[in-house]
């Protein structure tokens, strides 16, 4: 409910008409018995009289268009002279800008300009007015006995003056200022809302003031108190033992006086045009401090504006005639600023001033939401016919007018304005659904317009606007349909307009239908891959179905009448004219495998039988054309290898070239597709015969051209030849290292049956001085092991160079016993030379596994320890035995001596650390570590560790024990002193030895053996390096992070 000042109460469905339809008689009386109305009736009239009676059409469209744009130019110029409150923008805009800007988009001359200003400054002032709406409160005070209240609004405006009077007349301090300031009928009241803390009113009044500068805006909540009797009193207080201290409270009130719940005072000039916010309610006093809070909705508007400015139009109207006219010289504006790069689309933003002029009048002339939004859609919706805007603005708009069509009505114009315009701009979207190839190509900034577009179609029927107000049935589906079809077959006449033969020619008019074609073959490749997911996400039509069946029927009525006339009149230009002709007509009856419904027979399904004259003719050109390509490639050939990279290829140039010659024949095959089986099996045979006659005549032109260049050969060219074979069969078994299913022996049976077949071949063929041990197979063996040890040190460090090795090295062996052949081929002494020696090292040091290569740095190591002289960095003592009785090695630090310091105190604190070595010998053996000795350089340990290992553990490949003296250190990592290696082979009680008759042996005793400590040297190691190498064995990566971090706390690559 809406109350205003002049006593009319106003519905939310008022608010929403336009205000010149609303006003009440009241209004309208004041206005038609003001001067300023009659004077603009008076001119009204003359300006009628004005336009003469057989003035030229176009001349009075235009005069008509410019009185209405100075109508609303007048209407701008009065809204920025009476504005209120401040912008809801944040960006804030002087008289002077908004001038200058509404002066530039109407384009208006600087003196017409001051003349229309000068009139409006004239023109009678409005009534200022502020539109309040109470919508509700939450939290406020419990008044009453049962701690609710039953609370209303007080609302007025106070001026300074009255207020400051108001305030010196009173005795004492008050609660009530809104009851004492201003007469009652200047009061406004809301309903009581019974038995609530959280009331809800949305109640709106219209309350007049004279200027924002000097007035305030009060509203008061009270808690209205009813007289109750004596019954009642006492059942409140049975139920409720506080109602008591209520109750004395009430007795000492006056008579009918109500309870203060609180206030909110805010000044005009603090506002903004328009505010919707939660307002905090002022206590008088510092009792209750927290009163709740209270919703308002507040917006300044004007009444009684002076109608003489617009001739009588409406708000809305003119709204809508300003928001255009923002619009297109907004768009205007941006199409210079872009021109250079192209125009870009409209956004639906626009520039500070005009949207804060809009809002501006919306405001003052009191237009709701729903009349904005839906005079937003009807300037879009035309502007979108016009110029270029981003349809994403106009689907904006439907969904706020879906929005509000739920909670307000529209007046009877509005609402048939709106229907007509959503048909209107329907009927628009589907001329250019019609058009979509043109309007919107398949190209990545198109394609997302053409599918805004449609998603705006589809809402627009979807909204409860258009389906109200148009009570024809519409189907959306059907109506797309029909315009695709529709489109699609004025496409198909100004193509086939467009590639019209220019002569009666049978060539000429045969390459026209085939441009025709394969415009065609196009456009069902742009719907089938673009358009139709656009068109079946958007309104679920499947575009390519309905575009590919009316394609079809137009195009195979195109394609009969022209073959027609080709009848007996075939020959070989224009058979090959009609082979493009043929392939795009089969690619296009192949995409009949993606229609969705298939109905009727397809009108292309038998468009095979028009080529069947050609046929013959498409066939003896590819004979003819591939037999020529072969003959002069047999003319050009030298019978030499061919280089294609590092790896030569054994054929000749000729060779080659005829797999090359006569591979079109089979694309043509591939190519025609023949869809009748019987002619098809024909086709095949025919092309099989010409493949066979074409094989023949190479064979026997080659040998014509080897006669001719046989008396130049040079016989040791079979020599490079095997060694490339050689090289290629090697690099083969790299690639089979990584099958665990394929033995090191199936991988060399290829390369050594070639090399058998080969040499039978050659000493069967060549004369037996060129296939001597001496001419071919000297050089043969040199050459192939130069091969392999390319091979083998090419070959990356990576997981498989193990058992690539181990195939290199059986291999290696099978060509040493295939050279030697049992004493019949090449000496051994002549086998065994140099670089054999070198690749056969190699390849054995890289063919050890993990755990060998561990055991073999071990064995190096205790060799080490035992050439090792000097005690550079001290010696460590020990007494060692093995007891096989219980199995147990026993070993005691008796001492260390001249150890290196490693503190700053020049001492150091040592420890000496027993591990057992290889660790997957001794894997479940944990390492010993004897007591820390501080600040000691010669310590004694005296310490005995035992180990309980086997006989054979102990004799195994590398078995030692590592002997590490380390530094102690608190916060840091322990330093190194030094290492040294104890072969357990040297340990007594483990070597062999004789024993009693039960094959027990005693216990030995036990030797003292002093090792001088020794530090590794950095990257000094290829085993290491070996091992690093292999990423994928976590037990080799482990030992190699054990030995680097030794090898970077060693001293010897310090100094």
């Amino acid at each position: 409910m809406m109350t205003s000042q002049d006593g009319f109460s106003r519905t939310e469905d008022d608010l929403l008409q336009p205000p010149d339809q609303t006003r009440g008689s009241t209004w309208n009386r004041q206005r038609q018995s003001s001067p300023a109305c009659k004077l603009g009736m008076t001119r009204k009239e003359k300006d009628t009289r004005d336009f003469k009676e057989n003035e030229n059409p176009e001349e009075k469209e235009k005069r008509h268009k410019e009185q209405e744009l100075k109508s609303l130019y007048k209407e701008l110029l009065y809204t920025i002279t009476h504005k209120l409150g401040k912008p809801a923008s944040a960006e804030v805009f002087t008289d002077n800008q908004l001038h200058q800007y509404i002066r530039e988009a109407f384009s208006m001359a600087v003196d017409e300009h001051q003349h229309l200003t000068e009139r409006v400054q004239n023109t009678k002032p409005p009534v200022y007015c502020l539109m309040a709406t109470v919508k509700e409160a939450k939290g406020i005070l419990g008044k009453d006995v049962s701690g609710f209240s039953d609370p209303y609004c007080l609302l007025t405006i106070l001026e300074d003056e009255k207020e400051s009077r108001t305030r010196q007349s009173r005795p004492k301090p008050r609660k009530a200022v809104v009851k004492d300031a201003v007469s009652d009928e200047k009061v406004y009241t809301t309903d009581t809302k019974k038995q609530t803390l959280n009331p809800i009113w949305n109640q709106t009044f219209v309350l007049e003031f004279e200027d924002t500068a000097v007035a305030s805006f009060h509203i008061e909540m009270w808690d209205k108190d009813e007289e109750l009797s004596l019954a009642q009193k006492l059942e409140e207080i049975r139920t409720n033992f506080h109602g008591l201290r209520r109750m004395i409270k009430d007795a000492k009130k006056e008579k009918g006086q109500d309870d203060y719940l609180g206030s909110i005072v805010l000044r005009l000039e603090d506002l903004h045009c328009t505010e919707d916010n939660w307002y905090v309610l002022e206590p008088r006093t510092e009792t209750y401090p927290d009163r709740g809070q209270c919703h308002l909705q507040l917006k300044f508007i004007h009444k009684e504006r002076d109608g003489t400015l617009s001739a009588g139009r409406s708000a809305y109207v003119n709204y809508c005639g300003i928001l255009l006219q923002f619009v297109q010289s907004h768009i205007s504006k941006q199409q210079v600023i872009h021109l250079p790069q192209g125009s870009v689309p409209w956004k639906g933003e626009l520039c500070g001033e005009g949207q804060t002029l809009l809002d501006l009048y919306a405001t003052q002339c009191n237009l709701s939401p729903f009349l904005q939004d839906l005079a937003k859609w009807m300037a879009y919706s035309k502007l979108y016919q016009s110029l270029e805007v981003d349809s994403s603005v106009l689907l904006q708009q439907l969904t706020s007018i879906e929005y509000h069509w739920h909670q307000q009505d529209l007046p009877y114009q509005q609402k048939q304005e709106l229907g007509e315009s959503l048909h209107g701009f329907l009927q628009y979207g589907l001329c250019l659904v019609a058009k979509y190839r043109d309007i919107f190509p398949p190209t990545q900034d198109a394609t997302p317009r053409l599918h805004r577009l449609l998603r705006i179609l589809s809402q627009v029927c979807k909204t409860q606007a258009f389906q109200k107000l148009n009570a024809a049935q519409f189907d959306l589906h059907d109506e797309v349909n029909k315009a695709v079809h529709s489109g699609t077959q004025e496409w198909f006449a100004i193509k086939k307009g467009l590639y019209q033969p220019m002569t009666k020619d049978l060539t000429e008019t045969v390459s026209a239908l085939s441009r025709l074609v394969g415009e065609v073959q196009q456009d069902i490749k742009h719907n089938k891959d673009i358009w139709n997911r656009v068109f079946v996400s958007a309104v679920q039509v499947d575009v390519f179905t309905v575009v590919y069946q009316k394609l079809d029927f137009l195009l195979a009525g195109e394609v009969r009448d022209t073959l027609s006339l080709l009848e007996g009149e075939m020959e070989q230009n224009l058979a090959n004219s009609l082979f493009p002709l043929y392939l795009s007509l089969q690619v296009i009856h192949k995409d009949k495998a993606f229609l969705q419904k298939r109905g009727k027979l397809l009108e292309l399904t038998n468009f095979h039988e028009g080529f069947r004259e050609a046929l013959p003719y498409w066939l003896n050109k590819a004979f003819s054309t591939t037999q020529d390509r072969v003959e002069r490639a047999v003319q050009v050939d030298q019978l030499q290898p061919l280089q294609s990279g590092p790896v030569p290829i054994k054929h000749s140039s000729s060779a080659v070239d005829l797999v090359t010659c006569v591979q079109p024949i089979c694309q043509l095959w591939e190519q025609l597709s023949w869809p009748d089986p019987e002619e098809a099996f024909m086709l095949m045979v025919k092309l099989t015969v010409d493949v066979c006659k074409i094989v023949m005549n190479y064979c026997r032109i080659l040998k014509e051209r080897v006669r001719e260049l046989s008396e130049n050969s040079d016989p040791g060219r079979a020599v490079n030849m095997l060694n490339s074979d050689i090289a290629m069969y090697v690099r083969s078994m790299s690639t089979r290292c990584r099958i665990p299913s394929k033995s090191t022996e199936e991988a060399v049976v290829p390369l050594i049956k070639y090399l058998e077949r080969e040499l039978q071949y050659m000493n069967e063929n060549l004369v037996q001085e060129n296939f001597n041990r001496y001419s071919l197979l000297t050089p043969l063996w040199t050459n192939s092991i130069r091969t392999l040890y390319q091979v083998a040190t090419q070959q990356k460090q990576e997981d498989g160079l193990m058992v690539f090795c181990q195939r290199l090295q059986f291999t290696l062996q099978c060509l040493e016993q295939c050279f030697h052949a049992e004493g019949n081929g090449l000496p051994l002494d002549t086998l065994h030379v140099d670089s054999y020696k070198i690749l056969k090292a190699h390849l054995t040091h890289n063919s050890l596994n993990c755990q060998q290569l561990i055991e073999k740095f071990l064995d190096r190591k205790v060799w080490e320890q035992k050439v090792y002289s000097g005690e550079k960095y001290g010696a460590v003592t020990l007494l060692a035995s093995y007891r096989r009785s219980d199995h147990r090695l026993r070993v005691e630090v008796l001492n260390a001596a001249n150890l290196q310091p490693m503190d700053s105190n020049g001492s150091s604190d040592p420890f000496v650390q027993l591990r057992l070595e290889p660790g997957h010998v001794f894997s479940e053996v944990e390492p010993r570590t004897t007591q820390i000795k501080n600040c000691d350089l010669n310590p004694l340990f005296d310490e005995a560790f035992e180990f309980l290992v086997s006989v054979e553990q102990c004799q195994a490949a590398g078995a030692c024990l590592v002997v590490t003296v380390l530094d102690y250190d608190t916060l840091t990592t322990d330093d190194f002193e030094g290492e040294a290696f104890l072969a357990l082979k040297a340990v007594p009680g483990v070597g062999g030895g004789s024993g009693d008759r039960e094959g027990h042996q005693p216990d030995p005793s036990p030797a003292q053996i002093r090792l001088p400590l020794m530090h590794p040297k950095p990257n000094d190691d290829s085993i290491l390096k070996l091992l690093e190498s292999r990423r994928g064995e976590r037990e080799a990566q482990l030992f190699v992070k054990k030995r680097r971090q030794r090898e970077r706390q060693s001293q010897e690559g310090k100094q």
